[in-house]
């Protein structure tokens, strides 16, 4: 018993005297060498985050490349892109402005994929998925001249007379592009049905084309050619002269 209680003073003693010591003043580059530590872990999170993210985009990436004939699952995959972007913009300023970088490059893909998917549909054996194709020009918010290149070529070389329709009216919504009113001036001869002459015709009048005209004279001198399409490109000759 007596030994405990010797033991307990001598511990108490041992604790005071330590409460004695003096506290060490901090190194004066302690601070700057934490700060450098939490700088560097930080880079090694903002890293791992954007690597993860860089692998989450190529994954899809490589759904639109290799897995061109499930046109639905593109749908589903830009209607949960569309949502991460909305979650993103939604998020408190302070986020926002942390994600925004993560936004920007997503919103890039979104439209990437767009397009690829448009591209693919393009080829599409069936006029109606074709036809679906032209009307996501819509949906880019920039045409790029793969995509009008794209475009002038259904409209040239397309089986079917509505998707080279349709194609023709997207291309008129893309009028201010020099490389599409050259595309159209180009496809004047290129043309058999009466149906697309006229409206290439009307097309020409409304982006008041003149260098069509040259075309049109040329395209009065095929042999067979419809009698309306002939009357019709006389008077659009006479509106753009």
């Amino acid at each position: 018993m007596m030994m405990n209680e010797e033991f307990d003073d001598i511990e108490k003693q041992l604790w005071e005297q330590m409460g004695n010591l003096p506290t060490p003043n901090p190194s004066p580059n302690m601070k700057t060498r934490f700060h450098a530590m939490l700088d560097t872990y930080k880079a090694e999170v903002e890293d791992k985050k954007a690597s993860s993210f860089s692998v989450f985009l190529m994954k899809l990436k490589q759904v639109f490349t290799y897995k061109t004939s499930n046109n639905w699952a593109y749908a589903i995959i830009l209607i949960m892109m569309s949502g991460i972007i909305g979650y993103f913009a939604g998020k408190p300023n302070n986020q926002a402005v942390a994600d925004q970088n993560d936004v920007k490059k997503l919103s890039s893909e979104v439209q990437e994929m767009k397009e690829m998917m448009m591209l693919s549909m393009l080829e599409n054996p069936t006029a109606t998925e074709r036809l679906k194709a032209v009307s996501y020009t819509q949906e880019l918010n920039k045409v790029d001249d793969k995509v009008i290149d794209a475009l002038l070529t259904t409209l040239n070389s397309d089986p079917n007379e509505n998707v080279r329709l349709v194609t023709l009216e997207a291309l008129i919504q893309l009028g201010n592009n020099p490389r599409v009113r050259e595309g159209l001036v180009q496809s004047l001869m290129k043309q058999e049905s009466p149906l697309v002459q006229v409206a290439l015709a009307d097309a020409m009048v409304k982006l008041q084309e003149k260098r069509s005209v040259k075309q049109f004279k040329q395209l009065l001198q095929k042999e067979n050619l419809n009698k309306a399409v002939k009357g019709k490109i006389e008077k659009t000759i006479q509106v753009l002269s």
